[in-house]
């Protein structure tokens, strides 16, 4: 089976942060763009955050919009998106919003962490091992496997980082909040200093907002 098609969706300040450093979720696009982004959404198959972005922002990962759920129903498509999380630490609380979520979910872990993970949440999601580290053309290879045909990828810093070293991503669509975090300690689009520029140089952006 093909890979997923990838794309990655970022909303970033101007100097490059994807929130800063308070308890609370920093809102770096406008209610437009959001909706933009559930629009976006409805039209994949899956979605996927790493574990830190979990944790930190607890979120639902749903397609907000009723009548885009009910779009995807009608053409015989689950109403909500497969919810797609990558760990290396297998720590995951079976609190967390998205497990109460509607729709299926999938952890893939290294192999280590899978048993801690099948322990802590049961029947609440999928845990796909894959080996030492999480290879993530392997665990596109699975994907595709189970008829996933678009992925939307929304973070974090690690989880980006990682799809663009290893040249998996398909397109890239940036929003651009229009101030500055400036906090060093602030988690950024991609970890600094760990893309060559010279592996960009050549490229057109994609897609960008």
């Amino acid at each position: 089976m093909p890979r997923p098609y990838v794309l990655l969706s970022v909303a970033q300040s101007i100097d490059g942060y994807i929130d800063d450093t308070t308890p609370q979720r920093l809102v770096l696009s406008s209610p437009e763009d959001l909706d933009r982004v559930d629009e976006v959404r409805a039209g994949c198959d899956a979605i996927m955050i790493g574990a830190t972005t979990l944790r930190r922002d607890n979120p639902r990962l749903r397609i907000k919009s009723a009548e885009r759920r009910a779009a995807r129903a009608a053409r015989g498509l689950p109403e909500e998106l497969l919810r797609v999380i990558v760990t290396r630490s297998g720590k995951l609380s079976p609190d967390l919003r998205i497990w109460a979520a509607d729709g299926d979910k999938i952890i893939y872990c290294p192999g280590d962490a899978a048993g801690d993970l099948r322990a802590a949440l049961g029947d609440l999601a999928i845990v796909v091992p894959l080996g030492e580290q999480v290879d993530f053309a392997v665990m596109l290879d699975d994907l595709g496997a189970r008829g996933i045909a678009r992925l939307m990828v929304e973070g974090g810093e690690q989880v980006h980082t990682q799809f663009l070293l290893a040249d998996l991503a398909d397109e890239l669509q940036v929003t651009v909040g229009g101030f500055f975090v400036g906090e060093q300690a602030a988690p950024r689009f991609v970890t600094p200093g760990a893309l060559p520029a010279s592996a960009f140089r050549n490229r057109r952006p994609t897609a960008c907002g």
